[in-house]
């Protein structure tokens, strides 16, 4: 495997890591600071950039893997019409099976990636749901203890104002 596509299996393999850690089933106060801890590095411009131009890097190589795997499809069809030797065969074959590895590689790289990022926005906005919801609970605590203190001296109110008039109404 050349050097290129050994560095795309890196890729690969942290990208595997980092979506088996966000899709795991974890508490929300773990998940919320392993999902800080992983987005922090990649609020940098100039990471954003670099990685950018990776992945620019990898489409390339996964269109130069398209192009290669018709080529040699058009070999192998042009090939299987004449009876040639089966080392020819083999090595087309062989060079066939590269391409294919290299197409699944490069093309399941890009995938991950766009997967990560999607899991990382949806994790990100279930964290900020999750905020407004426990401030909203917390201001319909507030604000429903403050209409049950209103509703008690309204209460306390009505019934002065009862026995008041009840005063009145024997006094008359």
């Amino acid at each position: 495997m050349a050097l290129y596509y050994q560095l795309v299996f890196v890729i690969l393999t942290v990208e595997t890591v980092v979506f088996t850690l966000l899709a795991l089933p974890l508490p929300t106060t773990v998940r919320r600071g392993l999902t800080r801890m992983l987005s922090r590095p990649f609020m940098s411009p100039t990471l954003q950039t670099a990685i950018k131009v990776v992945l620019g890097f990898i489409m390339l190589l996964f269109l130069d893997t398209l192009n290669r795997m018709y080529i040699i499809n058009k070999e192998y069809e042009q090939a299987k019409g004449m009876m040639g030797y089966a080392h020819d065969r083999i090595e087309i074959l062989s060079r066939k099976f590269l391409a294919q590895r290299n197409m699944y590689l490069t093309g399941i790289t890009l995938f991950l990636t766009f997967v990560i990022v999607r899991t990382f926005n949806i994790a990100l906005e279930l964290f900020a749901m999750k905020d407004r919801s426990a401030a909203v609970k917390s201001t319909r605590d507030e604000s429903e203890r403050e209409l049950r203190e209103l509703i008690k001296k309204k209460d306390e109110e009505i019934s002065l104002l009862k026995e008041q008039a009840a005063a009145l109404a024997k006094d008359m």
